[in-house]
C-alpha cells in the first residue's frame, strides 16, 4: 500500500504500525534521523538504508548509528540523482529487496519533487508500503476526484510497470540479473 501524510507524529505512526521487525527499509529525506531511530527500533532485525544531502544530516547519522548499534548505514546524497538510485538499489538487491520505502522530502513542500522521486525510487525498488509525508500531495490526493478507477495494492503503482525506471537502469539489467 502507499500511504501519504503530513503530521509529523501521524507519519511516525505510520511507520511504527507498517515495518517488521526484519524489513529492509530506505528511508528518503532522513534529516537528523528522528525518525530513523523510530525505523531501527521497529526492525532491529532488518537493514535501513537512509538518505539526506543535507550538511546537519551527516554528522547526527553517525551519532545514531553508533548509538543504536543497528544496520542503519548513512548515505549523504541527493536522492533525486539516478547514480544515488543506482547505489542503493545494487545493495538493496543484494539484501533480498525492500519491504518499504520511507519518503519525507521536506514535508510540505515541493509535491511534484516528491511524487517524482517515489515514482522513480518506488518503480525501480517495488517496495510492499510506501510511507509519503507531504502536504500538498495530501492535499491533491484529498481534492481530486475521478470516475476512473485505477488502483495499485503494493508500495509502487503497479499499473505503470517498469515506466518509472530510469533507462541507465534498465540497461543495467542486461548486464546483471541482480537488479
Amino acid at each position: 500500500m502507499i500511504k501519504i501524510v503530513y503530521d509529523i507524529k501521524v507519519y511516525r505512526e505510520v511507520l511504527k504500525n507498517n515495518i517488521k521487525e526484519d524489513d529492509v527499509v530506505v528511508e528518503l529525506g532522513c534529516h537528523v534521523g528522528n525518525s530513523t531511530r523510530i525505523i531501527s527500533q521497529m526492525a532491529p532485525h532488518g537493514k535501513i538504508i537512509a538518505l539526506d544531502k543535507s550538511p546537519q544530516s551527516e554528522e547526527k547519522m553517525h551519532e545514531l548509528i553508533k548509538e543504536e548499534k543497528s544496520s542503519i548505514e548513512f548515505i549523504k546524497s541527493d536522492v533525486r540523482l539516478h547514480e544515488t538510485l543506482e547505489e542503493v538499489a545494487e545493495k538493496v538487491n543484494e539484501i533480498g529487496g525492500c519491504d518499504v520505502l520511507s519518503v519525507d522530502l521536506g514535508g510540505g513542500y515541493h509535491p511534484d519533487t516528491t511524487f517524482k522521486v517515489f515514482f522513480i525510487w518506488s518503480s525501480t525498488l517495488k517496495p510492499r508500503e510506501t510511507i509519503i509525508r507531504n502536504r500538498g500531495l495530501l492535499d491533491f490526493l484529498h481534492s481530486a476526484s475521478s470516475s476512473e478507477i485505477i488502483k495499485s495494492n503494493n508500495g509502487w503503482l503497479e499499473s505503470c510497470g517498469d515506466d518509472g525506471i530510469p533507462t541507465r537502469l534498465k540497461e543495467l539489467k542486461l548486464w546483471s540479473h541482480k537488479l
